[in-house]
């Protein structure tokens, strides 16, 4: 039996985006497979790790979860897309500073939930913070160093 093939249409990172794709496949698979963004890890394919946490429609959702065709008509969101004019986002920025990277391979996902969180909520509180980051499991770092990192970039944001 053939996979059915679907034209979705969506944004992706600010730009308008169409492809072609199986109408089963993932977008986890989508975004790695087919348009090349790598930030985005598969770590166990279940939602359980968060390390493919991408953002749509400003919620942080779990890509490995998704298919393809639900983005249709949706604004996406990946760590490709966490930009600042001048170079690294302040939450980036922040989890450099605050030593919230390790390894590096949870750190996409993590950026991505607390990137929803403050979005959501400009001056989440700790407990906020580590409830928007429980999804994401992290082996190296002990989540102090980013907790910390994601409150350093809530405080320049709410200081402006």
């Amino acid at each position: 039996m053939k996979n059915h093939t679907v034209t979705i249409r969506f944004t992706l990172n600010g730009e308008p985006t169409t492809v072609e794709a199986a109408a089963d496949v993932s977008v986890l698979h989508l975004l790695r497979e087919h348009l090349g963004l790598k930030g985005t890890k598969e770590g166990c394919g279940m939602g359980e790790c968060g390390a493919c946490t991408i953002v749509v429609d400003g919620r942080a959702v779990n890509a490995c979860l998704m298919f393809a065709p639900q983005l249709d008509g949706r604004e996406v969101l990946t760590v490709e897309g966490l930009r600042a004019e001048d170079g690294l986002h302040p939450l980036q920025q922040a989890f450099v500073d605050h030593h919230g990277v390790q390894c590096g391979f949870c750190t996409p996902g993590a950026l991505m939930s607390a990137y929803a969180l403050l979005q959501e909520n400009p001056r989440a509180g700790r407990e906020e913070i580590v409830t928007a980051i429980s999804g994401n499991l992290c082996r190296c770092t002990g989540y102090r160093n980013m907790v910390a990192a994601i409150e350093a970039a809530r405080d320049r944001r709410t200081d402006k």
